[in-house]
């Protein structure tokens, strides 16, 4: 008889599983740049593409002669999926019943409470990744400096986000569709000269990101609001930073129950490596020392990049001009 895998070995609660699979946490981007691709596997290696995916093919053949055949993508890094788990407690003070299990209300709410902090740690984890000046070759990426950041007086972002568009579109030959821009860039487009100068006469008095998708031709645009604190007394800080990301992302696929995913073998910037089945909820049980019900959550996920030059690094976008 084969080992049970630990997912196999867990005892699942279906509804609330389901339940964890919708939650989306305000203000996080992470899974917009780095979409979920299911692998049924802890450890692997990455599916990477590069310019063979993009290349001009002849597909033209005489009769009875042999189809052309290529590999679009190739088993490039390794990467490693740690699993990622936290449990939550319904307190016997909340129930009207202590006898009882929770009712779906109160499991809820406690895999809310715990979705919100392994989905806090996946937007970190998409961040350190993408926000990695060493990811890039010397054509993807800018550091910002001075007059020249989006707070200073010469700061110019939609030249800047051209120049990065550019850079994509002459690399795969195809122009990004997803900018995640850090809370401080955004803040900086606000009163960024250049900018108000180029929608003053649409009749809005502020900067938005449809305004933004319209004026670069990127199709969309995004605000990582999220801040974390990395330690117990550390003061919280922006989790992008202050940098933008341009990236073309492939379209992910709608599932029977209307969630979107995407395929690995789909060239694009970046994937989150998720184990299948991902993220579950184990059924709840007694801890009689804490006088609580524990749920136990679970997301196995890890992000990876696809080793395509289909981004674009603009550091110290929203950083003081100073």
């Amino acid at each position: 008889m084969s080992q049970q895998t630990p997912a196999q070995a867990r005892v699942v609660d279906p509804i609330l599983s389901e339940h964890a699979r919708g939650y989306v946490r305000p203000g996080n981007v992470g899974h917009l740049l780095f979409p979920i691709a299911p692998v049924p596997s802890y450890g692997g290696q990455v599916i990477e593409f590069g310019k063979e995916a993009f290349r001009l093919y002849n597909t033209r053949r005489a009769p009875g002669a042999n189809t052309k055949r290529i590999d679009l993508g190739y088993a490039g890094k390794p990467y490693a999926i740690v699993p990622n788990a936290i449990e939550t407690k319904v307190p016997r003070e909340l129930m009207v019943d202590a006898a009882q299990v929770p009712g779906i209300d109160l499991g809820a709410n406690a895999v809310n409470g715990g979705m919100g902090v392994l989905k806090l740690e996946h937007e970190y984890s998409c961040a350190q990744l993408a926000r990695n000046a060493a990811n890039y070759d010397a054509q993807h990426k800018i550091a910002l400096v001075g007059a020249d950041r989006w707070t200073g007086a010469s700061g110019d972002p939609t030249e800047d986000v051209a120049n990065g568009s550019e850079a994509i579109r002459r690399s795969i030959g195809v122009r990004p569709n997803v900018a995640i821009l850090s809370a401080t860039a955004f803040a900086a487009l606000q009163f960024n000269a250049k900018i108000l100068e180029r929608i003053k006469y649409t009749g809005r008095d502020s900067v938005t990101t449809d305004i933004l998708a319209k004026l670069w031709n990127i199709k969309n645009v995004y605000v990582g609001e999220a801040v974390v604190a990395t330690g117990q007394n550390d003061d919280f800080g922006d989790v992008w930073g202050d940098d933008v990301i341009l990236a073309y992302v492939a379209d992910g696929v709608k599932t029977a129950d209307g969630r979107v995913q995407g395929n690995s073998a789909e060239p694009s910037y970046g994937y989150t490596y998720a184990i299948t089945g991902m993220p579950l909820v184990e059924k709840p049980y007694w801890d009689a020392s804490a006088k609580s019900w524990i749920y136990g959550t679970s997301d196995d996920a890890s992000p990876v990049l696809s080793g395509m030059t289909a981004g674009y690094l603009i550091q110290n976008a929203g950083g003081p001009a100073a």
